[in-house]
């Protein structure tokens, strides 16, 4: 597909960005004060102060006066435990936790979907907002019929009756067609020939849906055929970060530039998922760090992705899948209240995303849409523990490499360590499962190769 919306790709020029998106003096925050004492722990390790209690940034939907709060809450990582029999399930006293922290902070914006957390994650995320009043919180939940076999309108009413049971409720505040954007026949298919659209702008009428939207993956051609259709959409979810905001692979995905102006002039409200790219901007290359630390040596590279993701004006809310306390906590100071990217950092930011597309990413967000295996590997937790080599500059590209006995090492222990040896990519035997699955459109079989190929010349120490 031509990049159209990408006339320079090595400029991300801010003028143009606010420009767009229309940010300036109306970005919603709070009083500077309030905070809580005691100081917490950054996701880096580092020490981030006190988190603040009543300074939460919002944005209002234009369509429906509700004031969001900046900092969504993803729920598709939800923490896990073993089972006494062995096998896995939602932590659900962890849940709980997380999601008290967070109302009690000003997050009210909660994103599952039935395919989330292996099925488990609207109910887990049912039970922990029970436990507040209806009014405090704004659910979003996905019509996931994305994959082959569940296409029907009664699969499709049912799915949406279920999501109402799991999360024990009786209307939806934010629904969304899933996953739209492979092509035009596809989202025919799954919304228009079968009536689920019809059914679902119904359920609006009533009152029983909110907001009516979709979450975009894939081609210009489909994003501008579903947004340019006879219906007012409430909101659309899309992938905006540093990176992705002029340089998005076409294969995968389309510049947020684009997306973001075309969306404004519309007046529908940007929700944003992978601000951070999978976790890839929150440990970018220690050259790229040190650009960053020259600016503010006590901001980690999640922040400024995270502040990046926010300051558009037409952004509602930026999701983020908190698993651990320390990153909730990390993302609310960023968040309460948010204070914009500007000129001198927009720089700095143009700087590392030349790193970034240069380097030997696998371009996996860890959605782990691709999952599971039908051979039991761990796709993302492999890609994941390649990138995170890359990230620190530890990809080795010579056998003669000063330091390639310890990089040898640490890559070869690291892997048996976080993802079991039967779960590698040595055991895939290239089914092709996975690849439709992926949002990214990444060639997943290809890609384990390449991973099996490195780790197969660090084993037998051949040259590369």
């Amino acid at each position: 597909m031509e990049k159209k919306n990408c006339p320079k790709k090595h400029e991300l020029n801010r003028r143009e960005f606010l420009k767009v998106l229309g940010v300036g003096s109306a970005v919603t925050t709070a009083a500077l004060y309030g905070c809580k004492t005691g100081n917490t722990v950054s996701a880096e390790g580092g020490m981030i102060g006190e988190v603040p209690s009543g300074q939460m940034t919002y944005r209002i939907n234009p369509h429906t006066g509700d004031k969001v709060s900046l900092l969504g809450f993803g729920c598709m990582r939800w923490p896990l435990k073993k089972h006494a029999n062995g096998r896995e399930e939602v932590d659900q006293d962890a849940v709980n936790q997380l999601v008290d922290y967070a109302i009690e902070h000003g997050v009210n914006y909660f994103d599952t979907a039935p395919v989330y957390v292996q099925g488990w994650s609207e109910t887990a995320t049912g039970i922990a907002l029970k436990r507040h009043p209806r009014d405090k919180f704004f659910i979003a939940t996905k019509a996931s019929n994305h994959r082959q076999g569940a296409r029907t309108l009664q699969d499709g009413i049912e799915m949406y009756r279920k999501s109402m049971r799991e999360l024990q409720v009786d209307y939806i505040d934010y629904y969304l067609l899933h996953s739209v954007g492979s092509s035009i026949k596809d989202f025919n298919d799954r919304f228009i020939d079968n009536g689920l659209l019809e059914f679902l702008k119904g359920e609006r009428k009533a009152g029983r849906i909110r907001n009516l939207g979709w979450s975009f993956h894939g081609i210009q051609e489909v994003f501008d055929h579903v947004l340019n259709m006879d219906i007012q959409w409430d909101f659309c979810q899309i992938q905006l970060n540093y990176q992705d905001w002029r340089h998005a692979d076409p294969r995968r995905n389309v510049n947020a530039e684009y997306l973001c102006a075309e969306l404004a002039k519309k007046n529908v409200p940007a929700v944003i998922m992978e601000p951070l790219l999978g976790g890839r901007l929150s440990r970018v290359p220690q050259q790229a760090l040190a650009l960053m630390k020259q600016v503010h040596p006590e901001q980690s590279a999640a922040s400024w992705a995270f502040r990046y993701a926010g300051t558009p004006e037409n952004v509602l809310t930026v999701l983020s899948g908190m698993v651990y306390m320390e990153h909730l906590q990390e993302n609310l100071r960023t968040y309460s209240p948010l204070v914009p990217i500007n000129e001198q950092e927009n720089t700095i930011l143009e700087q590392v995303t030349r790193i970034l597309v240069n380097a030997d990413y696998i371009q996996c967000t860890e959605c782990q849409y691709c999952m599971p295996c039908p051979y039991g590997l761990n796709i993302s937790a492999v890609f994941s523990h390649y990138n995170r080599c890359v990230s620190a500059g530890r990809l080795l590209k010579n056998s003669h490499d000063d330091n390639y006995r310890r990089a040898r090492r640490e890559f070869l222990i690291g892997y048996d360590r976080s993802v079991p040896k039967l779960r590698q990519a040595d055991h895939c035997i290239g089914c092709d499962v996975c690849r439709p699955r992926c949002p990214q459109r990444i060639n997943i079989p290809q890609e384990m190769r390449r991973v099996e190929r490195y780790t197969e010349q660090l084993k037998q120490q051949l040259d590369f």
